[in-house]
Order: structure tokens, then sequence, then C-alpha cells
């Protein structure tokens, strides 16, 4: 037991360390703080570093990155306009021995690392992680305490890290270990990075010829000089320290070498995991959660949501929010590492087994009242790929969805980076790291050969079970792209031409790859016979497994009635890359080169030569891709009409401001999307009202007769006799009223018929015709009142 003097001793040092570690904003006086911690922890066993992590590590932590200790509203996670961070003041001087500094302090391999794992082992101190940094979705879910208590059940990261408040009570808060609340802060350091910078707002001036070139060159494939990582990242203190504890604390290669863990690391649940899987698991769900989803209205899998009984109202809290901007290039080096994993098997034995639906899965074997509290996990071989499929997805097609118009294209570029980088995996290897692990003070080449060897740069067969378990990312999200493709060309044609001719690029570059795309494409249209191709009928099993992704990756991000996104009506149950219609991909890559042309024409400049090149090598592309010229000759009318129908799509929009004007309908104009001045439930009834009525009254058929319509005579004889008398006149002018009234129906019904007019209650919905009639009502029911007092 330690002495009440050694205790108060190392209290007082810790707290001095404190004060340095505070009041150091220079590059000496950050090295000195540094050197400062590391002979403290030297020098004092895991016992003793009790006050450490109490006192000290905290301050520590708000240092390195910048955060507000004062504070704990999430104002204070708002950086300040001049750096006070010491990763931000080592990037912005530009000094490599501070970087060198810090790195070393914070290495996996340095005595803080080793000290916390030893804390940690001891169970010294528990933090708690403020809520109001969570996650967005996290932070929605612990305000309910039925959703609170749930959790921990859907999402494995807060699996028993979720605490009774005990000062709140019935409150909920998230307790962390010392690694887990570091590696928390450190996630979330780029996160708070990108919501203080926001997006930036541009204008569009195609003159500037140096924005074009540092966005081409920051995507690979738009540069002539070939390059692993991007330049800016060689000297990235952040991208190092990512890149080292992903390497320390993540296993890809061989996993088989970790046993007793059968052919899989990721097959067992946390009961059954070293502390060593544990803490992987922890980080990969960690990066996941704070950068793939975050402010995501649809978090989980719609299954594992079923299965649990649980819904999320996230869409009208989120509504069409992108995700946190800056992050593409962290996540770019997250999941260029995590496919590591991902490299083609060497025989058939490994490869991973497609052929179910993709659905979580719990390890082992339980009862219903058991699998509640065990941790739910993908069966999925190997592979890292399975836990990222849905959430990058999701990641990048919101990017692309909810891209404001009037921001800068710069965020959209490094995402798009990540996206084409994701669709060659067979183009990674650890050699692109070299930069990144250069710094590294134990690792040399031979040891990066060893663990992951490079493999050909092509696309080979052995590779077709990634794509077939990625093959959204092939074809729905190349629709996808399109559409913003056609959104932004207006701004940055020469950019965007460039990013097309790219996609297509990597989706031409083998012809066994533009077979699997196709023939999936194929089977996917077609029902299952016993006359197709055996390679068809093979690819029949797929099917299944990825329309479930299309429902699940795509949930909520369809048309509805009540949504004005320029999404087309159940756009996720279909794919449409090779459909030949006016939504298919061929005929919008058509009109994507008519504008490109047009567009690239009209902006003229020094590059025009190159940009034209640029696009001729396109056009032959998508030649190869659809099997035949991507330009068919079109007459004057049918140009103008299908100009005017994209135009309406791919008009700009912002969520939220924009005007009923500017929002065009094609189609039913009664069932046309629920506006802002009608009210959602009585426009609804008065639809279906107005519905029955045209079948009744058989306004609903389009065509119309030809024939003039015939009217039925009644011919008296002559020698009838009439009978006059006061009943009889009643009878005469009664039955002519209700003639005349019939008549008249069927003449309006007619005239209905002959000009397609048809009933439509539904403009008894608006806004203001309801006030009126409950103004009228209103004082109606005064006047009888007041007449009644009076």
């Amino acid at each position: 037991m330690l002495s009440r003097a050694y205790t108060t001793d190392t209290q007082s040092k810790s707290s001095d360390i404190a004060a340095t570690i505070l009041a150091a904003a220079s590059p000496p006086q950050i090295l000195a703080a540094c050197d400062a911690v590391e002979s403290f922890l030297h020098k004092h066993t895991a016992d003793q570093t009790r006050w450490f992590f109490s006192i000290t590590f905290p301050t520590l932590i708000c240092k390195i990155f910048g955060f507000n200790e004062s504070s704990g509203s999430s104002s204070a996670a708002v950086k300040s306009s001049s750096p006070s961070g010491w990763i931000d003041i080592a990037a912005l001087a530009n000094d490599s021995q501070l970087a060198d500094g810090i790195f070393s302090l914070l290495s996996p391999t340095g005595v803080l690392l080793s000290s916390i794992a030893a804390a940690d082992g001891l169970s010294l101190v528990k933090y708690v992680f403020p809520v109001e940094r969570l996650p967005e979705w996290v932070r929605y879910m612990l305000q309910n305490e039925r959703d609170s208590q749930v959790l921990s059940d859907l999402c494995p990261l807060f699996k028993n890290r979720l605490k009774e408040d005990s000062v709140k009570g019935s409150s909920f808060q998230v307790q962390l270990n010392v690694f887990e609340y570091y590696m928390f802060w450190f996630v979330y350091y780029p996160v708070c990075r990108g919501n203080s910078e926001g997006p930036q707002t541009v204008r569009v001036r195609r003159s500037k010829r140096f924005r074009l070139e540092n966005w081409a060159y920051s995507i690979p494939g738009l540069s002539s000089t070939k390059r692993g990582l991007e330049q800016k990242n060689e000297g990235n203190l952040y991208m190092r320290l990512l890149y080292s504890y992903l390497r320390a604390y993540v296993p890809v290669g061989d996993v088989k070498s970790h046993q007793p863990y059968r052919s899989s690391l990721l097959h067992y649940s946390f009961a059954y995991d070293t502390p060593f899987v544990e803490k992987a698991e922890f980080l990969v769900n960690t990066l996941i959660h704070f950068w793939l989803v975050d402010n995501d209205f649809s978090p989980l899998p719609m299954n594992l949501c079923k299965s649990f009984g649980v819904s999320f109202p996230f869409r009208s809290v989120f509504g069409e929010t992108p995700p946190t901007s800056g992050l593409g290039e962290v996540v770019n080096v997250f999941v260029k590492y995590l496919n590591l994993s991902s490299s083609a098997p060497s025989d058939g034995a490994d490869q991973v087994d497609y052929t179910e639906s993709p659905r979580w899965k719990v390890g082992g074997t339980f009862n219903a009242a058991q699998s509640r509290n065990v941790v739910p996990v993908v069966d999925s071989g190997n592979s890292w790929n399975s836990w990222i499929q849905r959430p990058l997805y999701r990641f990048i097609l919101r990017t692309f969805l909810y891209c404001p118009v009037e921001s800068s294209i710069k965020n959209a570029s490094q995402v798009f980076t990540l996206w084409v980088s994701y669709l060659e995996p067979w183009t990674i290897c650890m050699e692109e790291f070299a930069e990144l692990d250069a710094n590294l003070a134990k690792c040399n080449k031979s040891t990066l050969k060893d663990v992951t060897p490079s493999t050909p740069h092509g696309y080979t067969s052995s590779w077709q079970a990634f794509v077939l378990a990625n093959y959204l990312y092939y074809s729905s999200l190349v629709m996808h792209f399109i559409g913003f493709a056609h959104k932004f060309l207006h701004t940055e044609p020469e950019v965007i031409v460039k990013m097309v001719s790219k996609v297509i690029t990597i989706l031409t570059s083998s012809s066994e790859l533009v077979n699997l795309i196709k023939n999936v494409d194929t089977v996917f249209h077609l029902k299952p016979t016993g006359s197709s191709k055996g390679v068809l009928n093979a690819l029949h099993r797929y099917v299944p497994a990825i329309r479930e992704q299309l429902q699940d990756w795509e949930d909520g991000l369809s048309e509805t009635d009540a949504d004005g996104s320029f999404l087309h009506e159940n756009w996720n149950k279909d794919l449409r890359l090779f459909s030949d219609g006016e939504d298919g991909g061929q005929k919008l890559l058509q009109l994507f080169v008519l504008r490109a042309e047009s567009e690239l024409q009209s902006i003229g400049g020094e590059n025009l030569s190159q940009n034209l090149q640029c696009l001729d090598r396109l056009k032959s592309e998508l030649c190869q891709l659809f099997g035949g010229p991507i330009l068919k000759p079109m007459n004057t009318t049918e140009t103008l009409q299908c100009g005017h129908l994209r135009d309406e799509i791919f008009k700009p929009r912002s969520f939220g401001n924009r005007a009923m004007v500017d929002i065009k309908y094609k189609g039913d104009w009664m069932k046309r999307p629920i506006s802002d001045d009608e009210i959602g439930w009585l426009a609804k009834v008065l639809v279906k009202l107005s519905g029955w009525l045209n079948e009744s009254l058989g306004l609903n058929p389009v065509e119309s007769s030809q024939d003039s319509p015939s009217w039925s005579y009644l011919d008296l004889s002559t020698d009838a006799r009439s009978e006059y008398g006061p009943m009889e006149m009643m009878k005469v002018v009664f039955c002519s009223f209700i003639s005349w009234l019939l008549m008249l129906r069927g003449a309006g019904v007619t005239f209905m018929r002959e000009h397609g007019v048809r009933v439509n209650l539904r403009v008894l919905a608006s806004k203001k015709v309801v006030v009126a009639l409950l103004i009228v009502a209103a004082f109606s029911l005064l006047r009888r009142t007041f007449l009644r007092v009076g």
C-alpha cells in the first residue's frame, strides 16, 4: 500500500505537469511538456499513476486536440480561429521536430500508451464521455430511456459501456476506461474540426485554373504523377497516428495466425475474444460510428432494428444533412487499411459465401433470452469488409445526394477519391502506406512485404466474390453519381468530366469485370429459367442478397409522395445502369456528354483541346461499357423534350428553403408531393375520395369515344289522354326537375370525359381554404350565440 506522503507527492507532481501542459503554446514549450510526461511515466509504476490519469491526462487530451476544457457544452468543442491544439500547431509551424516529439509521445509503442494499457489492467480510472460529443444518432437515442436500454444490444460499441447516471437517475452515460476514452477523443477530433469549419461556400468562377488543378491532383488517376497517398498527407501528424493505431490494434493479412480463432478473427463474440481482438473491434466500431454513421437517419441495418422492434424517427430530425465535411481523407486511410484484409484468396476455400442475404448474426448457439445479451457480429470470413459495407455506402451516397450546390466541391472530391479507391481493392497494398509508415521507428519494408505481399494491379476472377458482395458500389451508386455530375456540371465542368471518366475507366478496365457487372444486371431483371446460360443461372443465387442490400443500404433515400427530392420513385427497388429507358444510365450519360461538350466549349480557355480529348475518351469508354455508340441520332423535338426533363430532374436545390415554384412535378397532378401550404392528412383523404368519385363516374379512362352521345326520346302515342289535377301537376314538375338534374349531371360527366377533366377535391386541403372555412364557421357560430343571448 502506498504511503500518504508518497500519494501526496504524486498528486502534486501530476498537478504541476498539468499546469506545464496547460501553459505549453510554442514548440519548445510543447516539447518540454512531452518530456515531462514521459519522464513521469518512466519513473512510476502502473499503480502509482492514478493521479496522473485523474488530473494530468484530461488536460493533456484537451491540449493535444485543442479542445476547451472549461465548458462541457457542445460549443466548447468548437475550435477558435487561432490554433490551440498541439497537432494544429505542429501542422501550421511545419516543424518536423515538434511533430516527431508529439508522435513519440502518442505512438502505440510509446510510454504513454503502455502506461494506459497497464492502468486499464488494474482498472484504476473510469471516465464519462460527454454525451453532446457522441455521434448524433446516439445522442438522440440516449434522450429516451427505452432506447437507451436497447442501445447496448443494438450497437456493439456501447456494450457494457452504458451505465445509469447515479446523479440524474433515469438518464444514462457512457463510461470508458483510459484507452477507450483516449480513442473516443482521438476519433472525435476530425469531426470537431469539420463541424467548426463547415461547408465552404464558393462562387462559380470557371476561370480559376488552380482550383481545377488542386482538385484533379487529389483524385487518383486524374493527375499525371503516380502517387500512393496524397502528398499533403505525408507530413500530417494525425494521419501518421491514425495509421500507427490501425497497424498496432487492427489485424489484417493472415488472421489465421491468431489462433485459437478458427479460420476467422471475427467469428467470435466478445465472450470468447482476447483483449487484443476486443480492442480491434472496439477501434473499428468507434471509427465507423463517429465518421461514417454519425448523423445518418438510418444508422443500423433494417433487419437488426426489426429484430429488436426499434424504429428510428431520425429522418424528421436530421433531414437531408450531408456527412461531416473534411472526413474524406481520414476515412480513405481507414477504408484502405481495412481492405487489405480483402486480398484475393489463393484458393476457393477462403472465399466468402454471399449466397444468403447479408444479416446480422450472433456467434454460437443460444436461446432467445440469451441472444439479447450477446454482441451481434457479422459472419464474413476473414475480411473486415462486411463491417463497413453499409455505413460506407450511405456515407458516400449521402455526400453525393445532399451536397449543397453553392458549396465547394472539395469535400465531394475527397469522398469521390474514397469511392474510386474502394472500387479497386486489387490495387491496394502495404506499399501505398509507405509515406505514413516511413516515420515509424520500428518498421521496415521487409516487414511490410512479409505481412501483405504486393498484388497485381488489375482485376482477376479471384475478386469476383468482392464485386458481388459490393455490387451496388458498381451499379446503383454509379447512377446516383451521374445525378451528382449533372447537378455540378455547370460549376466545374472540367473536374466533373474527369470524375465521370475515372469511374467509367474503372468499370471498363477489364472485360471480365464488365461482363460480370452486365450479367448480374441481366439476372437481376430476369426470372431463373433452366434454359438460360450456365453463367447466368449461377449468378441468380446472388440476386436476393443484392435486392435486400438495395432496400437496406438506400433506406429512406428514395422518393415518396411527400418528398421533394430529385430521385425517382422506387429508386431503391431496381438497378437502372444498363436500362435503356429515359431514367436509364445510357440516356443519362448520353445527355451528360451533350451537356459537357456544350459547357466545355462555352468556357473555352487554353485547355479546351485537352478537355475535348478527355470527353472523346469518355465517349469511347461508354461505347465499350454499353456495347454500342453512346450518341444516337435524335430529332430536334426529342432533344428538347429530353433536355427539359433532365433539367428538371437535376435542377440544383437546397433542402428546407426551396420555393415551391422551383419544383416542377411531371405526372398525375392530383398525386403530386404534398406541399407546404397543404394539410397532409386532409390531402390524402380528399385524394382517395376524388379517386372513388372518378371511378364511380367513369372519368378515369383516358380514351374518349368518337361517337356522338346518343339521347333517349320518349314517343307518345297520339291517342294518349292527359288527365289534369293538382297532384298530377306536382308529379310532373317534380319529375321534370329530377330529369333536369339527371340531364345536367349526364351533360357534365360527358363534358368532363370529352375534355379529360376529373374530380379533384384536393384543393380543399389548402391551408388557406381550411382557414377561410374555419373563420366562416367561427363567425357563424358567434353570430348565432349573440342572437340567442340578445
